[in-house]
């Protein structure tokens, strides 16, 4: 008996070894930091799926309709652009309009043009993640705490529970950007118009 205990103790030990030595590894790029061109790539396809492009990236009419301007990606409303003539029936009919290239806004809130989210210091460049995170998850015109409201059409509160490392993907890709200097007009309030 005493032999069958100490035989059956010496097969649960082999087995508990042999379990353990053919368990698969730990994933150790899963705890691992990203790497700044793995965060670049994230954050690109992010500004992709997310149609930051939609609004913060001037377009000319193509034959497939509108086509962004390589150079001028990211860089918002362009400051050299005339703002026009607003269509004060359809606001007052309760309509928001936007200009051809969804790069400016109008409604309620007056008029608001795209910012530039390009790494020159006129667009994000010289901001902060704190900052970034800030104004993307708080509404939080450059990211400062007392800055005023993000207005629309920047859907801000869509992203109130983004992921951290979502937004340090997004900051990083466009920190990695081609800089384009390009001073957005500030809002125009709604009795200006």
């Amino acid at each position: 008996m005493k032999n069958t205990i100490i035989a059956l103790s010496i097969l649960a030990a082999l087995a508990f070894t042999q379990c353990t030595n053919n368990a698969p590894a730990a994933d150790t790029d899963a705890t691992a930091a990203p790497t700044e061109e793995t965060l670049t790539q994230r954050g690109e396809y992010l500004v992709g799926i997310l149609g930051c492009h939609d609004c913060h990236s001037p377009k000319k009419m193509g034959p497939q309709g509108p086509e962004l301007i390589p150079e001028l990606m990211l860089s918002g409303y362009p400051a050299d652009r005339p703002f026009g003539k607003v269509n004060k029936e359809a606001l007052a009919e309760g309509w928001a309009l936007f200009n051809g290239d969804l790069t400016a806004g109008v409604g309620p809130w007056g008029a608001t043009f795209a910012a530039n989210i390009t790494s020159d210091a006129s667009g994000i460049g010289e901001w902060s993640l704190e900052q970034f995170t800030r104004a993307l998850t708080q509404g939080k015109a450059k990211g400062m705490e007392d800055g005023r409201p993000l207005l629309p059409p920047m859907p801000w509160f869509n992203y109130t529970n983004m992921k951290p490392e979502d937004i340090e993907a997004i900051y990083t890709y466009l920190q990695s950007t081609k800089p384009v200097r390009n001073v957005v007009p500030a809002p125009i309030g709604p009795e200006a118009l």
